[in-house]
């Protein structure tokens, strides 16, 4: 795969290669490329755990109801 970089993007990977300690410009988008995905995985699960929370807090009779209409003004309002 080629991609093309804007000069300045083509720069500041340069001096990461230099300044980071990367062999090159392709171990340093591979580092970006392998970070990213783990920091998606990462809010990925924490959303699957607050889901869960959700479920677990309804299935015991936790609820609360609310208004959505009634929200969406309030958020207007701020």
């Amino acid at each position: 795969m080629n991609i093309q970089l804007s000069e300045r993007i083509g720069e500041i990977v340069n001096t990461k290669v230099v300044v980071g300690g990367y062999l090159n410009a392709t171990d340093f988008i591979t580092d970006i490329v392998l970070r990213t995905n783990e920091f998606d995985n990462i809010k990925l699960n924490r959303l699957k755990k607050e889901v869960n929370k959700g479920l677990d807090e309804i299935n015991n009779g936790e609820l609360v109801e609310f208004d959505l209409n009634d929200i969406l003004k309030e958020e207007a309002v701020i």
